[in-house]
């Protein structure tokens, strides 16, 4: 591949991660606070495609043609540069096969991790943490994330929670044994490390669709189950209403 399409590529490469991180579609694959630097990483790729591109479309029109009868028809042969000049340079065509990725996210964006993720992993909760909780918000039904009930929930037995109402939103999965839990995916960095929170759906819960979006109110119940995938715990909520809502812009905690 010469310069020309090393320069191209990392053009639209450097474009789809601006395009990414100066948009919502970011909060699909990153954490929110490393968009910074996902913009200044798309910046940095444009202003060195641009570096690279510049000289080979600039003054080759002015470049000096050569002399009528200073050279012959052999000259190729004798020139190494010459000779070599169509492919001995060059990569196969398979490179560009590297722009594919950055096609498709430009112009087939995936979803944001979801039920079917969540379902392929273990809770990321590990018995064993220890942590002491502030009190719950303010306000009936106290707002919450899942990962807050989970915590509290799993690691002092739901002391924290004190039997309150709380109000958590998720996506709703079902497990092989048609259990239905609420979960959320959780970011270390980006997807490539997302893992799920699950809370145990207990009382008349209605069917909805796997992945649907819903808030739940409800309070601790202190059952739990062990997660099928690595066995670690999975705390409970009795719930006392359901709601379908639409999908949140930013889908993970």
């Amino acid at each position: 591949m010469n310069k020309a399409a090393q320069g191209v590529v990392m053009l639209l490469v450097g474009g789809a991660a601006l395009r990414t991180g100066m948009t919502d579609l970011y909060l699909r694959y990153i954490k929110e606070g490393v968009r910074p630097f996902l913009i200044a990483a798309g910046v940095f790729l444009v202003v060195i495609a641009i570096a690279t591109l510049i000289p080979e479309f600039v003054g080759k029109d002015d470049a000096e043609e050569p002399a009528p009868g200073c050279h012959d028809a052999g000259d190729a042969d004798h020139d190494p540069a010459k000779a070599a000049g169509n492919g001995a340079h060059g990569a196969p065509g398979v490179s560009w096969l590297l722009i594919l990725p950055v096609l498709a996210l430009l112009l087939l964006a995936p979803p944001a991790l979801g039920a079917d993720a969540a379902g392929r992993s273990g809770t990321a909760l590990a018995v064993g943490e220890t942590s002491d909780f502030p009190p719950l918000p303010k306000g009936d039904p106290a707002k919450i994330s899942v990962l807050d009930y989970a915590s509290r929930a799993v690691f002092d037995k739901g002391a924290s929670l004190k039997q309150r109402r709380v109000e958590l939103s998720g996506f709703v999965m079902v497990d092989k044994e048609g259990r239905r839990y609420l979960a959320r995916m959780i970011l270390s960095c980006c997807a490539a490390d997302g893992r799920p929170i699950k809370v145990a759906l207990d009382g008349d819960v209605p069917e909805f669709d796997q992945g649907a979006w819903v808030r739940v109110i409800g309070r601790h119940n202190k059952k739990v189950v062990k997660d099928d995938i690595n066995g670690e715990t999975i705390p409970y909520l009795t719930v006392d209403a359901i709601d379908p809502i639409k999908t949140p812009k930013r889908q993970y905690e």
